[in-house]
């Protein structure tokens, strides 16, 4: 723009590393980015299986069902490459086809595909649970359903998607329209109906989870039916063969056209590539909305995976091979525990009431010795109740010494009703054993609500997050556009001191379209469009070390301070708000592309024009709104869930020590 010089004209230095950055943002980095998502909505959907069948529900058939809801997910994965490939060859085009032809050519490919992997995924599932003592419990259409409800998703999702950034609809055009008052104005509608095509897939979202949830029996058994979004999400992602090469194909089409304008091809070539690079912009903005969706059930797949590993963590903390000696001393007595696993002994019988040793770990944990008619259990055990009933316990009984207490078995709910008397008081009790603690035990011990400061601090700090993350990317764009721009500004220079040393005239000198494509300066070719592509890619892996860090230190710090409770709001403030802003950005940004687009195909003055300058404005702003931070964002909510995830043990162990130190405890 400040030169005179089009976009893709080869006296540009920058015109390689534009095309460069269009194949490393959208092709290798969406396919990194929806890789991560597709093997952890796979891993979370196994973790969840495994949990679900492991509860109890099943009966005799429990270790047939955890091999069957672990292995479906990897399952569920390969047919989906499969239907891809059949989808491919749905995909037609015929010449001189419109924009709308077009689009919809490619979108057969992905609803072929779909429909394939929705039946294949009933066949599957009818296959694996078949057998009536299984199906009994869980029935084969439950998780199909469930399934299709992701595939359904992100179908709606990529048509929210086309209708808000697609230069054949309303939105798009409504930016186009607003170039003929200014720049300002170009931004202000871009950002508007970037905001409002939030309210889209947020809703689709929310209708999936929700659908998922009960498909898959949620209301009967919880964890089936997180068991039932996680593989929602990995039914959504199942198509990721041919949704991927539907999104390359933009980055394609875009260098398609850079070529053509570089090779100075004749003009119907232009238009052409003109007409497949807009329908490209269109599929990588539908991409990235299929993306974010995924991203967002993952993330919440991964929230409930979480929850779990905390859990394991917690049995770990207290087996009985952490015990200080294989002869234990619990309640004030020494008891022989080297041959108990960690609660594997008998279970008192329903309504049986028991002796319990226990001795205070602090913040609510037990070791704990229980005894009945002659058999003995030992391991770990959680007090439920608010902190206030978690610290009047340890007036009677502080952190560290021993007290024998009643317990009465409570075999539905897993937990023991509990008394104890001390300095003639009586104080009452649940305990629930840390093997048998459900995700709602979970949520009862850490006081997992909206009314517990550590949960609304960690989700404010989760918000906070997203758009500080955000924020770090968009000025590491525009650090190193400055940088790049200095050096374009640096070879212009040197360039027009060139063509005057070699007798060009100030006229011709002024005028960019008429120097020579290629000069040579002290044995170096101009424009230098490697330097560009060097300053663009070092300063991209620079910039990202600090929002790389922040989004994996921000969890580990959280759960240290905050405990597992501040840790789940974290996850929430990131998820909730990253898949708002993601699409929001990723959206404003297709729109403002897609606006110029319309303009140089011949609207409101065309090419050249008043308006196209402020199209080109809003296409600038929009490049890293719709392929930086939103697309980052996707990152930010899977990161700190898998991070969170991975130091769930640190924070178990090590988090009530931190927090006690702090006065947090």
């Amino acid at each position: 723009v400040e030169a005179g010089i089009p976009e893709d004209d080869p006296r540009n230095p920058a015109a390689i590393a534009d095309n460069v950055g269009d194949n490393v943002g959208d092709v290798a980095g969406m396919g990194a980015d929806l890789y991560e998502s597709y093997y952890g909505s796979i891993l979370a959907s196994m973790a969840l299986g495994a949990t679900a069948a492991l509860s109890g529900a099943f009966g005799d058939m429990t270790e047939q069902m955890a091999y069957i809801l672990a292995s479906a997910p990897m399952a569920l994965a390969g047919l989906g490459i499969v239907c891809s490939l059949l989808g491919v060859f749905v995909v037609r085009a015929k010449e001189g086809a419109s924009f709308s032809q077009l689009l919809k050519g490619l979108h057969m490919g992905v609803w072929f595909a779909s429909a394939l992997v929705a039946v294949g995924a009933g066949v599957l599932f009818w296959l694996l649970l078949k057998d009536p003592a299984i199906a009994v419990y869980y029935a084969w259409w439950q998780p199909t359903l469930a399934i299709a409800t992701g595939l359904s998703a992100g179908l709606i999702i990529a048509f929210a998607t086309e209708y808000y950034t697609s230069y054949e609809h309303a939105p798009t055009q409504r930016i186009a329209e607003q170039t003929q008052t200014g720049h300002a104005t170009v931004i202000i509608a871009g950002i508007a109906e970037g905001m409002k095509s939030t309210w889209a897939p947020l809703v689709v979202i929310v209708a999936a989870i929700l659908l998922a949830f009960g498909f898959s029996g949620g209301n009967e058994n919880f964890l089936l039916g997180l068991y039932g979004v996680g593989i929602a999400a990995v039914g959504m992602l199942s198509t990721l063969g041919i949704t991927l090469a539907t999104d390359a194909y933009g980055p394609i089409a875009d260098n398609a056209g850079g070529n053509a304008e570089m090779t100075g091809q004749p003009p119907f070539v232009r238009e052409r590539t003109d007409m497949l690079d807009s329908l490209g912009n269109t599929t990588a903005a539908t991409g990235k909305g299929f993306a974010i969706g995924s991203a967002a059930l993952t993330a919440l797949a991964l929230l409930a995976a979480y929850a779990i590993v905390v859990n394991v963590a917690l049995v770990k903390k207290h087996t009985v091979n952490q015990w200080d000696t294989p002869l234990a001393q619990v309640g004030g007595a020494d008891y022989d525990v080297s041959g108990v696993s960690t609660f594997k002994a008998s279970r008192p019988d329903d309504g049986e009431t028991v002796t319990l040793h226990l001795r205070n770990m602090g913040q609510g944990e037990f070791r704990l010795v229980a005894e009945s008619g002659g058999t003995m259990s030992a391991g770990g055990a959680l007090m439920l109740g608010s902190r206030g009933v978690v610290t009047g316990f340890g007036d009677i009984c502080p952190q560290g010494s021993d007290i024998d207490a009643t317990g009465t078995w409570d075999a539905r709910n897993g937990s023991y009703s509990a008394s104890a008397s001390a300095n003639g008081e009586t104080y009452k009790f649940t305990l629930v054993p840390t093997d048998l603690a459900t995700l709602q035990h979970m949520a009862a011990f850490y006081d997992i609500s909206i009314m517990n400061p550590r949960v609304l601090g960690g989700l404010f700090l989760g918000v906070m997050l997203a758009f500080v993350f955000c924020a770090m990317t968009m000025n590491a764009v525009g650090r190193a556009a400055y940088r790049m721009m200095n050096e374009c500004r640096r070879q212009f220079g040197l360039m027009r001191d060139k063509f005057r040393a070699d007798g060009m005239s100030d006229e011709d000198v002024s005028d960019p379209m008429k120097w020579p494509t290629r000069t040579s300066i002290n044995g170096v070719e101009y424009p230098d469009y490697q330097e560009c592509v060097s300053i663009s890619t070092a300063g991209a892996q620079r910039e990202m070390v600090v929002p790389a860090l922040l989004a994996i230190i921000t969890p580990i710090l959280v759960g240290l301070v905050l405990g597992v409770g501040g840790v789940m709001g974290l996850l929430v403030g990131g998820l909730t708000s990253g898949f708002a802003v993601a699409i929001y950005m990723a959206n404003a940004g297709g729109a403002w592309d897609n606006a110029k687009k319309y303009i140089e195909a011949g609207h409101h003055g065309g090419k050249g024009s008043d308006g196209h300058k402020a199209s080109v404005t809003g296409d600038t702003v929009g490049d890293p709104f719709k392929d930086t931070s939103g697309p980052s964002l996707n990152i930010l909510i899977k990161l700190i869930a898998v991070v969170s995830v991975v130091f769930a043990g640190l924070v178990v162990h090590f988090g009530p020590t931190v927090q006690a130190a702090l006065g947090l405890g």
